[in-house]
C-alpha cells in the first residue's frame, strides 16, 4: 500500500518569521530541512510527504518548490499566495508552470476577524483557486467550523482540507461543540480532513493513547473513510512523542479496519486529493 504524509513543514529557523514557535517550543526552535525527514520516513515506512507552508509570504512558496524540486520524495507542495491580492489571477497562471504546487493555506486560525474566510476579497481568491484546480487547507480551531462550512457551501467544486481536525482540545476533553461544528462540515462532500496534529492538542507531557479514540470515531463517522488521510505534523508532532508515536496510534486504531480501507486511509486519498 501507497503511504503519504499528507502534512509536515519545513523551515530554516528565524526568530521573527518563526515567532510562533517560543520558549516551551525548544525541541523545534531549529532548521528543519529534507535531510532531516527522509530517514524518519524510511523508518516509518512511508514513501512520500506533502510539504505545506508555515509562514505567509511568496518567499516561503518558493522555498518548498525549490526544496521539492531537489527530493522526490516531496511529492506535493501546498503554498501561500495572497487571496486578496489584484494580481492573483496572474500569479496562478505563472504557478502552473511547476506542478508539484497542489495547492494554498492561509492560517485562519490567526485572523482577529473569525469571519476572514467569508471576506468578499478572500472568497475571491478561493473562487480563483477553483478554476485553476488548486487545492485549499483550512486550517482553523472549532469556533470558527460555522464559518468553514458556509464557505464550503458557497464553492461546492473546490476542493477543501481541513488541517488537524480543526484542534479540537484534547488536553481539557472538550468534545461536544467541535463534535457538532465536525458534522455539520462533513456534510459537504468537497471537504475531506487530514488526521494529524492531534499529539500538540493533547496534554504534550502525559497524553494516553485511548485520549485520541472519541475524536478519530467523530472523523472517521463523518466524514467517512473517502476523504480522510493521514498527516505527521512533523516537526511540530516532536514536540508531544514524535514521528513514531504518531504513526502507532493510526496504526492501533485503524487495525480495525479492511486492508482496502487502511490503503485508502494511509495513501491513496491524500494522491487522489492532491494529484501527487
Amino acid at each position: 500500500m501507497p503511504k503519504i504524509d499528507a502534512h509536515q513543514h519545513f523551515w530554516i529557523f528565524d526568530p521573527v518569521k518563526d515567532s510562533w514557535i517560543n520558549d516551551d517550543m525548544l525541541v523545534i526552535k531549529r532548521d528543519f530541512l529534507p535531510a532531516d525527514l527522509l530517514p524518519v520516513l524510511k523508518q516509518n515506512g512511508v514513501d512520500g510527504c506533502v510539504a505545506v507552508q508555515a509562514s505567509q509570504t511568496e518567499q516561503e512558496t518558493t522555498f518548498l518548490l525549490a526544496l521539492a524540486a531537489e527530493n522526490d520524495f516531496i511529492k506535493g507542495v501546498v503554498g501561500w499566495v495572497d487571496l486578496k491580492a489584484d494580481n492573483l489571477e496572474e500569479k496562478l497562471q505563472d504557478y502552473k508552470q511547476n506542478r508539484v504546487l497542489k495547492g494554498f493555506r492561509h492560517i485562519l486560525q490567526s485572523e482577529p476577524d473569525k469571519k476572514h474566510m467569508l471576506q468578499p476579497e478572500f472568497k475571491k481568491g478561493i473562487a480563483a483557486l477553483q478554476k485553476h484546480g488548486y487545492t485549499y487547507d483550512i486550517l482553523i480551531y472549532p469556533e470558527h467550523l460555522p464559518y468553514a462550512a458556509q464557505l464550503a457551501g458557497e464553492f461546492p467544486d473546490q476542493q477543501f482540507v481541513v488541517d488537524h481536525l480543526a484542534k479540537p482540545n484534547i488536553k481539557d476533553q472538550q468534545i461536544t461543540e467541535w463534535k457538532k461544528g465536525i458534522q455539520a462540515l462533513a456534510e459537504y462532500q468537497n471537504v475531506h480532513c487530514k488526521i494529524s496534529g492531534m499529539l500538540t492538542e493533547a496534554d504534550w507531557h502525559s497524553w494516553k493513547t485511548e485520549d485520541f479514540t472519541p475524536y478519530l470515531d467523530v472523523i472517521f463517522n463523518a466524514f467517512g473513510i473517502n476523504r480522510i488521510m493521514f498527516g505527521s505534523d512533523w516537526p511540530v508532532c516532536l514536540l508531544a512523542g514524535g514521528y513514531k508515536r504518531t504513526v502507532e496510534i493510526m496504526q492501533m486504531y485503524c487495525a480495525q479496519l479492511s486492508k482496502n480501507e487502511q490503503s485508502l486511509f494511509w495513501g491513496e486519498n491524500a494522491i487522489a486529493f492532491y494529484n501527487l
